[in-house]
């Protein structure tokens, strides 16, 4: 599919379109990934944050309260979802160099990549050197969001910190690429800006770095703009159907890739989507640090919208087929070739 069909049918409102590419997607969505749905767990460790980003609860204006856990209390963190089942987290934090150096992250990996099957990582992004020094500590993949493609509109809502550099995050997928790692996680922040050139930006992208670096694992993510600290005026409003319209697209314009979908989402639309292209789930998610333990006041990021606990999600998977996967064995495969 190339980029301007999937323009055609990003602009094409109709439910005849809408239904034909719902069929398309879960057919290639069974072929390409079976019926299973990795789950996972973001688990913050700081929101102390260095940016000034209009969209974000964690961004430096806000009168929040401010933690960086440290590497015991992360390990007390990841117990509680170890004990749930998940054995892929997803470490987040704001971006403070600082409190969220690579050290503070070696560390952690450390401790925990021994009992985990797969250590993903979502914070500032870092220099070639450093990504290939938090591989070697058991950092297996990084996720970067650009947020927006539009570069007026992410200098509008990035005002200050080195998070305003359009083109320094830009280039930080490949960075983390030319480290080592061998799952990259991209994405746009729906509600930022023009959400169908966004997606088109972002598919664009993601197929650029395939080229160059096919040998590793690509996940996508389009999470929509949550209520938080701060809140954001005058958002672009995506509506549930054009959101189950670019997850389709998506399948379809990247069939090789995995779909993330987490709790921003409603329960209703996370249940009609677990079908139709999302390969990755989040459930029973916290966002701020100490959340799953409940061992600070911080604040969290944004409201999530699917409370549900990671069974009940499960159990929801269940009742479409979908076998939920907790544990793979692609870390010890791919360590011993």
């Amino acid at each position: 599919m190339n980029i301007n069909q999937i323009e055609q049918y990003l602009n094409d409102d109709s439910p005849e379109l809408l239904e034909s590419l719902a069929q398309r997607a879960e057919a290639l969505t069974r072929q390409r990934f079976g019926h299973v749905m990795q789950m996972f767990a973001p688990l913050y460790v700081s929101n102390e944050c260095v940016d000034t980003c209009t969209y974000c609860g964690f961004s430096r204006p806000n009168q929040i309260e401010r933690v960086t856990l440290s590497v015991e209390a992360v390990v007390q963190e990841a117990e509680h979802l170890i004990k749930q089942g998940f054995r892929h987290l997803l470490l987040v934090a704001g971006e403070h160099p600082k409190h969220v150096s690579p050290d503070y992250l070696s560390s952690i990996a450390q401790h925990l990549r021994p009992r985990l099957a797969s250590l993903l990582i979502e914070v500032a992004p870092f220099a070639v050197a450093d990504y290939a020094r938090l591989t070697q500590a058991g950092v297996d993949g990084v996720v970067i969001y650009q947020e927006t493609y539009d570069q007026q509109r992410y200098e509008q809502v990035h005002v200050a910190g080195p998070k305003r550099d359009y083109q320094q995050r830009l280039a930080a997928p490949e960075r983390a690429a030319a480290g080592g790692v061998r799952r990259l996680g991209m994405g746009v922040l729906l509600g930022l800006s023009d959400w169908r050139q966004d997606v088109l930006q972002l598919v664009d992208h993601v197929r650029r770095l395939q080229k160059k670096y096919w040998q590793l694992d690509y996940q996508v993510s389009l999470p929509r703009l949550r209520p938080c600290a701060g809140g954001m005026a005058n958002p672009v409003l995506v509506s549930d159907a054009d959101y189950v319209k670019l997850i389709c697209v998506l399948r379809l314009a990247l069939p090789e890739v995995g779909i993330v979908l987490s709790t921003r989402e409603p329960q209703n639309l996370r249940d009609g989507l677990m079908r139709l292209g999302v390969t990755h789930m989040s459930a029973g998610s916290k966002t701020q640090p100490g959340g799953y333990s409940e061992s600070t006041e911080a604040t969290e990021q944004f409201e999530i919208s699917d409370e549900r606990s990671p069974a009940q999600v499960a159990a929801a998977l269940q009742t479409y087929q979908l076998e939920p996967v907790w544990k793979d064995w692609e870390a010890v495969l791919h360590g011993s070739l």
